[in-house]
């Protein structure tokens, strides 16, 4: 059975971050990129499929439900997984359609014109923090850290 190193949210997607920081350790093999749009464009997950070489790890692109999929078929199989969403809504409709998380990592999400910082490299809207909330409430650790070696906070102190 495969494990969920780490579910991440960085509308980045794939950056040095991620790629360096976040994959190093824990045996991980492989990098998921669940983004609707990202998954419905062929030629945009051949660029992500492409990397593949470059870093040594296996990187699949997903659309939530599709994600959800594969996680009910097979767990993953025996990858090792560092999934990276680019929006909070994919993470829920995700976790609505069967895909199962312990923790959730929030690093990077743009300013939007309606969103306030709650880190640095992560401004909220509304819509956000309530899914987090959902998210949160479900029993799915919610934490704010943009590296592993940055500060960790918690759902409630970055939501106040």
């Amino acid at each position: 059975m495969g494990k969920i190193n780490l579910a991440r949210v960085d509308d980045r997607l794939i950056h040095g971050q991620v790629m360096t920081k976040w994959t190093k350790g824990f045996g991980t093999n492989a990098v998921y990129v669940v983004d609707n749009a990202t998954a419905a464009d062929d030629f945009m997950k051949d660029i992500y499929i492409s990397t593949n070489s470059t870093g040594g790890l296996d990187i699949k692109v997903f659309s939530a439900k599709e994600v959800a999929e594969q996680w009910k078929k097979d767990q993953f199989g025996s990858e090792k997984v560092v999934m990276v969403f680019k929006y909070v809504k994919e993470v829920k409709e995700a976790l609505d359609a069967g895909l199962e998380i312990e923790a959730l990592n929030v690093g990077g999400v743009s300013k939007k014109p309606d969103a306030k910082f709650v880190i640095p490299t992560v401004a909220l809207n509304e819509d956000d923090k309530k899914l987090l909330t959902e998210i949160h409430d479900s029993g799915i650790e919610v934490y704010f850290q943009t590296v592993p070696d940055s500060k960790r906070v918690s759902f409630e102190d970055a939501i106040k």
